[in-house]
């Protein structure tokens, strides 16, 4: 698949310029295959948008989609999606074998259809992002440059400025989230190392978003990546907009995020309830939130077996160094 993605980039590229030249010479066009020229500018989003065929279940598009153009390993995207390697790996050869048996065509569907697949294809560009979120720059770009490709091409749809505008925030933060190999906690990050261009852009993109009528789960994210901007940060606000986003979404980490706001609102007791109630046993930012909630209420045994349990989870190395200084504090 990805021989085949690569070949049909550079054949693709090679027929549009052949294309270009020879309407500079004025004569018929005569290629071997011709190419049907589509509405989308950029190739890599025209094959996200050929791979999230609605004839699949939605978090079977996007995992495939992720996998074969994405970059991303089958262990990167279960942890994407918070399910063990063997059940992602199930679901794509499922996947496959249903595009197989079932004759799905793989062709860039027409305008007509585009709103369709969007939903599949916002989700793929923001599971890059959040994958490139953890230190990988290079697909934290690639999603910002294909959220831009798909703001010009479809500049009516809210949702698609709330993605562009959430990733941008949160990337302006990049150099100032990893100082000596660890995470820096977003209220002790030094301000003057945020991307003041992409806070900018971010924020009239989510003026775009608004403006548009959006208030949708990335909208409703992207308004909150610009409230923890502010300072100081209004966590009833922050609150009240988790819930709503997690009343929208169903979402768990939302959820959790929920919980967080709520604690740092004064009602730390509130925050463990919730968090105590959520089956993310998988997810080491659970653990991690747990553990930070009782040693606040002073329960060092319990918080102790929280980050000793979200140690087991962590990928990430800063993230990793992080965890282990907390714990060593929380024993000091």
């Amino acid at each position: 698949m990805t021989t085949a993605r690569n070949r049909a980039i550079d054949r693709i590229r090679r027929d549009r310029t052949l294309a270009a030249k020879t309407r500079l010479l004025d004569v018929p066009e005569t290629t071997e295959d011709e190419v049907d020229e589509t509405t989308i500018p950029d190739e890599r989003l025209e094959l996200v948008f050929t791979c999230c065929h609605p004839a699949l279940a939605l978090d079977a598009q996007v995992a495939l989609t992720l996998r074969t153009l994405g970059g991303l390993t089958t262990e990167e995207i279960a942890r994407a999606f918070i399910v063990p390697e063997e059940t992602m790996a199930k679901r794509l050869v499922r996947a496959k074998r249903k595009i197989k048996d079932a004759g799905i065509p793989f062709r860039v569907p027409p305008a007509h259809l585009l709103p369709d697949r969007l939903a599949a294809v916002l989700a793929v560009v923001y599971l890059i992002f959040n994958e490139g979120y953890g230190g990988r720059g290079d697909l934290a770009a690639e999603a910002i440059r294909l959220g831009r490709a798909l703001a010009e091409l479809m500049p009516d749809e809210p949702e698609v400025h709330g993605l562009l505008a959430l990733m941008l925030m949160n990337d302006a933060r990049r150099d100032a989230r990893f100082a000596e190999d660890t995470v820096v906690l977003l209220r002790d990050q030094d301000r003057s190392l945020w991307n003041r261009d992409h806070l900018v852009e971010g924020r009239s993109t989510l003026d775009r978003a608004l403006a548009l009528g959006g208030r949708g789960p990335y909208v409703l994210q992207a308004a909150i990546a610009s409230l923890h901007m502010e300072e100081p940060q209004d966590w009833r606000q922050l609150a009240a907009l988790y819930g709503e986003l997690a009343s929208r979404t169903g979402s768990s980490v939302v959820a959790l995020n929920q919980a967080v706001a709520i604690a740092e609102a004064g009602d730390v007791e509130g925050a463990l309830a919730l968090v105590e109630g959520l089956e993310l046993d998988r997810y080491h930012y659970l653990h991690a939130t747990h553990a930070e909630l009782l040693r606040r209420l002073d329960r060092v045994d319990d918080a102790r077996a929280a980050y000793d349990r979200a140690l087991e989870l962590v990928h990430s190395d800063a993230e990793r160094r992080f965890l282990e200084q907390r714990l060593a504090e929380l024993g000091a």
